[in-house]
């Protein structure tokens, strides 16, 4: 079941249709157990940004999190991802040390970048993280770069990129798109289209709102998905990495999602109504995910044994980076390059 929020934007007319493949049970009860995971922490991260624990803008991905997790699963450990500033979701999807994420946000010394990259800057190239970026759009030719490096040395290596409907008007995004497209780099460029850029509805800044076919006038593969389903996700990004590393090119995916929280921490969300917000909660990823799980013989119990569980891991995570020491001042004078 879509709410009337969901179906608004999905199309029936979408250019690429995608069947989710049925995962097994005790996959599914892994990304649930992540999907919870992402959604606690982001939780929490607001809930201390917004008690003033946190300096400086801080963007939650609350809703986001089939996309993330469904990624994550269909990727090989040395692709490569690049995502906006919006991108714990990614990170911690793809493996990130909870601890040290959390630390980072909170700008301690334990924190993946010893505290200077903050919650805007996620990076680790150990997992092919290869960095969030508060630039909007700029990740995007990052990704198609690593793509060409693969492509030169004859790897197998993808890259995937996640960006929001709102960086479509960003013109280094057209230019990525038209020389990916020609040279048929092995790159997904992925679009969470949670409807809003930063507060204005995709409705009042795009001629269209089916964003795929942006896409499709570069001659770029295109499919517009239920975001929110975290097989249909996985399906998808399965199915272009496929197409990617077989040298058939990029790939485009649309993943319809809504984002529950605000653009950050301390927007008053005048530009929506309370309404719309619990509409689109009837079919947020971890709804979805726990009906299917319900719906396939797996007991509730089951699942409040790992919401319990999970509950325990992010809030001593929380503890250790709230009481981890700051940095010490001299470390503002390391890890700065300049050439």
């Amino acid at each position: 079941m879509t709410t009337s929020v969901q179906a608004s934007v999905l199309s029936s007319n979408a250019a690429t249709k995608v069947k989710a493949k049925k995962l097994p049970n005790e996959q599914l009860l892994e990304m649930y157990r992540t999907m919870f995971m992402i959604r606690r922490v982001e939780e929490s991260l607001l809930e201390l940004a917004e008690s003033g624990k946190i300096g400086g803008a801080m963007h939650t991905a609350i809703g986001h999190e089939g996309a993330a997790v469904g990624t994550a699963a269909a990727m090989r450990p040395d692709d490569y991802l690049t995502c906006t500033y919006r991108g714990h979701h990614h990170s911690l999807a793809r493996g990130m040390d909870i601890k040290r994420a959390v630390a980072e946000v909170l700008g301690k010394s334990a924190g993946f970048a010893k505290g200077k990259g903050g919650s805007m800057h996620f990076v680790d190239p150990s997992l092919g993280l290869m960095g969030a970026n508060g630039i909007v759009g700029a990740q995007v030719p990052h990704a198609a770069g690593m793509a060409l490096a693969s492509k030169i040395r004859g790897g197998e290596q993808i890259a995937i990129t996640f960006f929001g409907e709102g960086a479509l008007f960003q013109g280094l995004m057209h230019e990525t798109f038209n020389m990916s497209s020609k040279w048929k780099l092995p790159v997904i460029f992925y679009c969470e289209n949670n409807r809003y850029a930063e507060m204005t509805p995709i409705s009042r800044a795009s001629s269209i709102e089916e964003i795929y076919k942006w896409a499709e006038g570069y001659n770029i593969r295109a499919m517009q998905i239920d975001g929110n389903d975290v097989e249909i996700v996985h399906a998808a990004v399965s199915e272009a990495a496929k197409r990617a590393r077989a040298g058939e090119g990029p790939t485009f995916i649309e993943g319809i999602t809504y984002r529950l929280a605000g653009h950050m921490a301390g927007d008053l969300e005048t530009y929506r109504t309370s309404e719309e917000i619990d509409a689109a909660r009837a079919h947020e990823p971890l709804v979805v995910l726990r009906a299917k799980l319900l719906d396939r013989g797996i007991a509730e119990e089951t699942l409040e044994q790992i919401r319990g569980e999970v509950e325990k891991v992010v809030a001593e995570a929380v503890d250790a980076a709230q009481n981890s020491p700051w940095p010490d001042p001299v470390e503002a004078y390391t890890d700065v390059y300049a050439v």
